[in-house]
């Protein structure tokens, strides 16, 4: 295995993802300084303790995840759960690298592409009209299925059985989707003519719509639908850069 220099690999990632290209909750990119050489990446989606706590086990020089620090309104001060964190990481110096919406984004190693590959679809445009680094996307499934046909895909891929509120057609050949939280999309996938829209989590008002519009609503988990967009990441630095890589799936029921 081989080592890169950390600013290189930063470099690379800023190139690859275009960061300063969305208005995020976050900053994107390097959230905390640990080594400058780096041979062994950890990649999860959320820097809980029990990632980072792992990323020590196995020798990380970074972690690379979905979810970082640093959100726009929480409390700047490192005590608690946030101190001991951030201590775990420069105690072990080890870097902290955190992708939010470009990661969400990206056409290859983004969550929401890598959703399509894992369900079928061929992804035919955008959710977002107009924007070319739409977060959520629109595609069309080979062959139409039943919606509980999909509620068993959605499963069988996800390792998590989805919530489903029925509110379309009978078959589903048009889907649209976006992964994590954005069950507020619900109206840019109606827009987009779509019978059934998934995402990861859902609130009480997105019933009604669903039902009352006419779209089929999947509710298939936060974390869960975001696994497979750090992972392939991930498992791309350690082909490109030849370098140990990890990826650990902390469960969360979300």
């Amino acid at each position: 295995m081989a080592t890169i220099s950390r600013n290189e690999l930063m470099a690379y990632l800023t190139n690859l993802l275009s960061p300063h290209e969305f208005k995020d909750y976050c900053e994107n990119g390097l959230q905390v300084e640990g080594s400058d050489r780096i041979s062994t990446i950890v990649s999860g989606v959320t820097a809980c303790q029990a990632l980072l706590d792992k990323a020590v086990e196995l020798g990380a020089d970074a972690v690379l995840v979905h979810h970082g620090y640093f959100w726009k309104g929480e409390p700047q001060s490192l005590v608690g759960m946030k101190g001991r964190r951030i201590r775990t990481l420069i105690k072990n110096d080890i870097n902290l690298i955190g992708y939010h919406l470009p990661l969400d984004a990206h056409a290859e190693f983004g969550n929401n592409a890598q959703l399509a590959k894992l369900l079928g679809v061929e992804i035919t445009g955008g959710l977002e009209a107009g924007n070319p680094n739409s977060i959520g996307l629109v595609g069309q499934l080979e062959t139409a299925v039943t919606p509980d046909e999909l509620s068993e895909r959605l499963e069988k891929a996800l390792n998590r059985k989805p919530l489903h509120i029925s509110g379309g057609p009978l078959q589903i050949s048009r889907i649209a989707w976006c992964t994590g939280s954005a069950d507020s999309y619900i109206g840019k996938a109606l827009a987009a003519e779509a019978d059934a829209y998934i995402t990861g989590e859902i609130s009480e008002p997105v019933v009604h719509t669903a039902r009352e519009e006419g779209i089929h609503f999947y509710s298939a988990g936060h974390h869960a639908t975001e696994r497979y967009g750090v992972k392939s990441l991930g498992e791309h630095l350690a082909s490109h850069f030849d370098l140990e890589h990890h990826f650990v799936d902390i469960d969360n029921p979300v």
